[in-house]
């Protein structure tokens, strides 16, 4: 991540650069055709149209015609503004140019760079659409660290909204299948479909269900009929931010007090968070008491247990002991709960 915030200052400076450059190519071209457009004013008192007319078509070596008379101190002035500023035109609209053409050239390399980033990532997250949904999820995941790949069509928007952050964007279509291969969707942790349209958040759904059957996705809706589409579209969760948004505020009304410590512990650097890991053959903590492990000493606490066919334990007996299948819920720090996460991870990957 600090990587992405240098990379995003260095292509700041660079652009502050280049449009400070593009500022004085203009300056130089304006100054260049007011001064001639002034001294032929001066000289042979013509209007300041025929007066810019001869000084564009001059400079331009056009000479489609002469609409002012020149007396013999207007050639005179007409000479020596061709031998020393013909120099200067040509120079401006050749820098002018070169700047359109790196520009192009810069967007093209930045999106290859951008693409060749996207293709390395793996367990990295998705969202489809930056609006104001889209917005928020990808701050969360900024602030604790995660690795993500925004899409949206509105290419001017995404840009605004990503290069300020470093952070990864594809423009296209999110229902498109090529679009959603390019963003890794066969890597991918999870995906959050938060389009404005509840059509399109459906369409989005299906097509990455499609794609990838095992990842999790997450998916707005407008209301609880949307909702029961999405969620028969392959959507793991459904969230509508009024029906969210309306909890919690009757739980500030309820318990205030409580809602602001989650509140606060929420905005703290690093945050709280709950992790859901399921125990398997290889993992030290399988055949373990919840007494005798060493969660509590690495800054985390079990809140509950799933097992299978069976009801959740919330909160588990301290003589739980953990098997296979089980599924644990640890409460701790960002750090803490992404170092559990790794020794899961490691369990899972080296052999009995």
């Amino acid at each position: 991540m600090h990587i992405q915030n240098l990379s995003s200052l260095n292509q700041s400076k660079q652009q502050t650069q280049s449009i400070a450059q593009f500022i004085r190519i203009i300056c130089l071209l304006l100054g260049f055709t007011i001064f001639g457009t002034v001294g032929i004013r001066l000289i042979e008192g013509a209007s300041w149209l025929n007066c810019l007319y001869l000084i564009v078509i001059t400079a331009t070596t056009v000479g489609y015609e002469d609409p002012v008379t020149l007396s013999d101190n207007g050639k005179i002035f007409i000479i020596f503004y061709l031998v020393f500023g013909l120099g200067i035109f040509t120079y401006s609209v050749s820098q002018l140019g070169q700047w359109i053409v790196r520009q192009q050239m810069g967007s093209l390399l930045e999106k290859r760079r951008m693409q060749k980033t996207i293709s390395k990532l793996d367990g990295h997250y998705i969202v489809c659409g930056i609006g104001r949904m889209g917005r928020t999820i990808c701050e969360y995941l900024h602030e604790r660290g995660e690795p993500f790949v925004v899409i949206d069509s509105n290419e001017e928007h995404l840009q605004s909204m990503c290069e300020s952050g470093g952070w990864l964007y594809i423009h296209g279509d999110a229902t498109d299948d090529f679009v959603l291969k390019s963003a890794g969707i066969d890597r991918a942790k999870s995906l959050a479909a938060a389009l404005p349209s509840d059509a399109d958040n459906v369409y989005v759904v299906l097509t990455a269900r499609m794609l990838n059957s095992e990842f999790q996705i997450i998916a707005r809706a407008s209301d609880d009929k949307a909702g029961d589409k999405i969620k028969h579209a392959g959507a793991n969760r459904v969230v509508s931010p009024f029906r969210s948004g309306a909890v919690k505020i009757a739980r500030f009304m309820i318990h205030p007090a409580v809602e602001d410590f989650v509140e606060v512990a929420s905005k703290k650097i690093g945050g709280f968070q709950v992790a859901d890991l399921q125990i398997e053959e290889n993992n030290p903590y399988c055949g373990q008491k919840l007494s005798e492990t060493d969660f509590s000493s690495k800054g985390l606490m079990i809140i509950g247990i799933c097992r299978p066919g069976q009801e959740p334990q919330m909160p588990p007996a301290s003589s739980t002991i953990l098997n296979v299948g089980d599924s644990i819920y640890a409460l701790g720090s960002a750090n803490a709960i992404n170092l559990l996460i790794e020794e899961f991870n490691e369990s899972t990957t080296t052999p009995a």
